[in-house]
């Protein structure tokens, strides 16, 4: 097993080995996955922006569901399905770090809070480099929290279907407002905890080594 892969525990699910077998056979790459969560990304914030409603709401929360999926299936069909690629650790990072951004800086247009989605995007984005940063130390690269991708995408997705809710009843979006801080401030969080577990390791290097 990858140590650096992250830790899913969809994986072993029975109707995720299946669809897995079935890309496999339909010889879809897993980096041609990978480029297609972009598209949902990018589908789904569109459609929020278009109509911050219960439909663009629903319609933003299902492009992120897809988008996850990708996420989860082409590690499935690199790993499991044995179609790894010489340059699938680039399609395995950059769609996602493009993804990211879409959805959390989209979702600050939504709400009208552009600067505060542009600052949640980047501080996401840092919290995946220094995940990748403990790695290029040799280290064991840590997806801990509190705001990694998969707490991201779950604040955003609770955030949308209780606007479908708001928007209908008060025709306001201050549950979008309050996701994107959560977001943000999180994800600030989490590039500090990050880094001090790199720090951890490192002194724990150094006293195996004395």
């Amino acid at each position: 097993m990858d140590d650096n892969r992250r830790p899913i525990k969809t994986r072993s699910a029975g109707w995720a080995r299946r669809i897995t077998d079935i890309l496999v056979k339909r010889d879809i790459s897993p980096n041609q996955i990978s480029v297609a969560s972009i598209a949902f990304a990018f589908a789904g914030v569109v459609a929020l922006n278009i109509d911050s409603g219960v439909i663009g709401s629903i319609c933003c929360a299902i492009g992120i569901q897809l988008r996850l999926l990708c996420n989860l299936f082409d590690g499935m069909v690199a790993i499991e399905g044995g179609k790894k690629s010489d340059i699938g650790s680039l399609y395995n990072e950059f769609p996602d770090r493009i993804a990211d951004s879409l959805l959390i800086v989209g979702l600050g247009y939504a709400v009208g809070q552009s600067d505060l989605g542009w600052f949640a995007a980047l501080a996401a984005a840092l919290t995946a480099y220094v995940r990748v940063f403990g790695g290029s130390l040799g280290l064991k690269q840590t997806f801990m929290g509190p705001m990694a991708k998969q707490h991201r995408m779950a604040v955003m997705i609770a955030g949308l279907l209780l606007n479908a809710v708001e928007t209908s009843v008060y025709g306001t979006h201050y549950v979008l407002l309050i996701a994107l801080a959560v977001i943000a401030i999180g994800s600030v969080v989490t590039c500090v905890t990050r880094t001090l577990a790199i720090a951890r390791q490192l002194k724990g290097a150094d006293h195996v080594d004395q």
